[in-house]
């Protein structure tokens, strides 16, 4: 189902549907998931590793894989993210490109990368669990394939994606599977039939945040916890998820107004993350413009 299908599909809720389009997400009725539309605000700000460091301090404990490769000349990193997303299990594999070396001391020092444009799209499909149970599955070309479970709660160690990704060709194929080894993935972990790679994401390979340690992911966890069973236990008698956005907003309000900031805490965190990047290539512009001088 395309995104504008889904879009006017909608929750049921038209100011709901409004804000969760203006974050960048439509609703799937069809398995009650939220998923990022093709072309949301987040694609135009790409991806570097401050967005993983800046993820647990605003609520959203995920573990994270950035397979990193090269091919016909450019910089790529297909990421995979799972995990609790403040009130939301969700999953998430990216695709970027044209990667550069930034470096600004005692800010960032690493690879920026832009969003894949539509010629760099590629077909990717993933089923999340959380144990043996399928939460959803997600399947498409892509650059941004994602879905979140609204009021599912999951330690980050439980879930599972079992993930293919199709490469445009062999070339590619085998720069990806290398970056996978690099990244700790070895053959017993990965399937390949033609250029389409198969492989599970159980346990991350690649060293995590900073920002996530056990004492921090343990508060954090307990309110996100809190948050979604009394979301489960406002909704349980409800079947549609109109009737239970309705039964939020009569008997917590409170949560009625966070589900409709659904997606601003990493919209806020992402464009921080911008803001300071801008104003350090700001600063580092003017100080060599007064040397040049």
């Amino acid at each position: 189902m395309s995104d504008l299908n889904l879009i006017s599909q909608g929750t049921g809720d038209v100011e709901l549907d409004k804000a969760i389009a203006i974050a960048g997400y439509a609703y799937d009725a069809s398995q009650d998931i939220f998923i990022s539309t093709m072309d949301p605000w987040q694609r135009s700000i790409g991806y570097c590793r401050l967005y993983d460091e800046a993820a647990a301090p605003m609520g959203m404990i995920i573990d994270s894989d950035p397979i990193y490769f090269v091919y016909k000349n450019k910089k790529w990193m297909v990421g995979i993210w799972k995990g609790q997303y403040d009130m939301v299990t969700g999953g998430e594999v990216g695709v970027y490109t044209n990667g550069v070396g930034v470096k600004f001391p005692k800010i960032f020092t690493g690879i920026y990368y832009q969003s894949a444009g539509n010629e760099d799209c590629l077909h990717m499909a993933f089923t999340l669990k959380k144990g043996n149970r399928v939460l959803f599955t997600r399947e498409g070309r892509h650059w941004w394939l994602t879905g979140f479970v609204l009021g599912e709660f999951s330690e980050p160690s439980e879930l599972t994606m079992d993930i293919k990704i199709t490469l445009e060709s062999a070339e590619m194929r085998d720069a990806f599977l290398e970056g996978m080894k690099k990244t700790g993935y070895s053959e017993k972990d990965v399937k390949v039939h033609g250029n389409t790679v198969s492989f599970t994401f159980g346990h991350p390979r690649s060293a995590q945040p900073f920002t996530r340690t056990p004492k921090t992911d343990r508060i954090i966890q307990r309110k996100n916890e809190l948050l979604c069973q009394s979301y489960q236990e406002i909704t349980k008698p409800y079947a549609t998820f109109p009737e239970k956005l309705e039964a939020i907003k009569e008997d917590l309000p409170g949560m009625y107004r966070l589900i409709m900031n659904m997606g601003k805490s990493k919209q806020v965190f992402e464009i921080i993350v911008l803001l300071t990047l801008l104003g350090a290539v700001i600063l580092t512009r003017h100080a060599q413009r007064q040397l040049e001088d």
